[in-house]
């Protein structure tokens, strides 16, 4: 549990405009009840100065981090979604609950749980990431990732426990049921939010 929040972005070097990241997300447009717990957490935090609160349209679960667009072509693209349809195909979607609040410096979350059902997921994406675009996902990220969908971004430095002591641990518990993940390109800085869609994979279809 942090005691202050800081900048996420005051040291961070963001992509310049016209430069693309390729992302796996889940993106929650497609689960009312995840965004229905994401806005009443934001609710909560619109009224602390010093936070970025994403569009309803992009909140999201990270899944991969897959490279950058210089170094993935749009015919790798559709290979890596083919390949990841290919490995989820028959897999189970995976049931999941988002409510308990995950404080970090840089940005107040709703954990997305629990793990383990959506590990074939991750190992899907990142597995045709690396077939198909020669590109590592570290076992370190693998190992470490934690599901979650991020609520608010910090902008600014603040004391922790007044957020806390208004929104709490938890907001109203509600399960999702996924079985979709989108290839994205984030196009330029993080928060213009200039998103592409590329294309999903269906889990179990």
């Amino acid at each position: 549990m942090p005691t202050q929040m800081r900048d996420r972005w005051r040291n961070r070097a963001e992509p310049a405009v016209g430069y693309g990241t390729v992302y796996w997300h889940v993106l929650m447009r497609d689960h009312p009840e995840a965004i229905a717990a994401a806005e009443e957490a934001q609710s909560v935090l619109s009224a602390f100065p010093g936070f970025h609160l994403p569009p309803r349209e992009w909140l999201h679960m990270t899944t991969c981090v897959a490279g950058s667009t210089t170094d993935i072509s749009r015919g790798q693209m559709r290979a890596m979604l083919s390949h990841a349809q290919e490995a989820l195909h028959g897999a189970a979607p995976a049931e999941a609950t988002v409510g308990r609040i995950l404080y970090h410096p840089e940005a107040i979350m709703l954990a997305v749980e629990p793990r383990e059902p959506l590990l074939p997921i991750l190992t899907a994406v990142a597995d045709a990431t690396e077939e198909i675009a020669d590109l590592q996902v570290s076992e370190n990220r693998r190992s470490a990732w934690t599901p979650h969908t991020t609520v608010a971004y910090s902008v600014s430095e603040q004391d922790v426990e007044p957020i806390e002591a208004a929104l709490g641990r938890s907001v109203q518990q509600r399960t999702i049921l996924i079985d979709t993940v989108t290839l994205v390109v984030q196009w330029g800085p993080e928060r213009a939010w200039d998103w592409e869609p590329i294309g999903q994979v269906h889990v179990g279809s």
